[in-house]
């Protein structure tokens, strides 16, 4: 792509970009539990996203000419990293449809503090004493984000769906990390073009089979009403438009410098869940999520 050699943007325009980005990964969020109130199912959103987004990636390849080869010895790599983002994807929607999108985005976002800890486990440098730092302030903001104190207090329905929420975006988050991991070790030299389209391939392909088997998330459910077709679309047109965006535009946004704005994604949802899903958090949460977003945003800029 003519991108590659094209020059960086500058810096509040790379900015912008991202924290736009992050919006539309928001707004998708919360499209996508408006989706799952009216008869979508979570296989449902995840195959019908990918397949837009595959659409967009394959049109791109075309106009621009993409070669889409890669080494047999790339391939399970790849497949592995495709599998990733399958699972990824259904464990964040399966939070995002029991607790408050905000929240579930939160822990979503833990996925820097986690990269981390799994790099050093497999063979990587051991974080800094300020990373640690910044990874205990980090639980301890999750900690209040939950507001432990007044769940205990609900009932054990409540209790149960919070817990498996929280765990849902935490593995999320896990697998996404992992993802990362095998793209800077193992992909490095595969164009990005390529491994975006292979990675929407391959979760496409999996969420169709998941959903035929009916394994774990469920049956391919479509909505039940014309409320849940538009959110299942906007879902979709937000999320491939952020995602192809960020793939076009990537060389020349300077991520390495911009990325923590990309922070703002677990901000927009906190407020267009109350906005719009009337999903509020008392101050407590609000500090808890307050604390989790800074320290992620310092902890990116701690690691470099």
């Amino acid at each position: 792509m003519s991108t590659v050699s094209s020059p960086l943007f500058s810096r509040h325009i790379s900015v912008l970009i991202l924290l736009t980005v992050g919006c539309c990964f928001a707004s998708a969020h919360i499209a996508a539990r408006i989706s799952f109130d009216h008869g979508t199912g979570l296989v449902t959103a995840v195959f019908f996203r990918s397949g837009v987004c595959l659409l967009l990636l394959s049109l791109i390849a075309i106009v621009h000419r993409q070669s889409l080869t890669m080494s047999w010895k790339t391939a399970p790599w790849q497949l592995a990293l495709g599998l990733l983002i399958v699972i990824q994807s259904l464990s964040i929607y399966a939070a995002v449809a029991r607790i408050p999108v905000g929240i579930a985005l939160l822990a979503g976002n833990t996925f820097p503090a986690q990269l981390a800890l799994i790099a050093w486990a497999l063979g990587g440098s051991a974080p800094s004493r300020k990373a640690a730092l910044l990874m205990g302030f980090i639980l301890i903001g999750l900690l209040l984000a939950l507001d432990i104190p007044t769940l205990i207090q609900s009932d054990m329905g409540n209790i149960q769906q919070w817990v498996i929420g929280v765990g849902f975006s935490l593995f999320a988050a896990f697998t996404f990390a992992i993802g990362l991991w095998i793209t800077e070790n193992k992909l490095r030299h595969l164009k990005g073009g390529t491994r975006s389209f292979y990675t929407m391939l391959t979760v496409l392909c999996f969420s169709f089979f998941v959903g035929q088997t009916e394994v774990l998330f469920g049956k391919l459910t479509w909505p039940t009403d014309w409320v849940g077709w538009g959110t299942l679309t906007l879902l979709a047109c937000l999320y491939s438009g952020g995602f192809t965006t960020l793939f076009m535009l990537a060389p020349r946004l300077n991520l390495s410098q911009n990325a923590p704005a990309m922070n703002i994604e677990p901000i927009a949802s906190l407020s267009l869940g109350w906005l719009i899903l009337g999903q509020a958090l008392n101050p407590i949460q609000i500090l808890g999520g307050a604390v989790v977003v800074s320290c992620i945003m310092a902890f990116a800029y701690v690691r470099k």
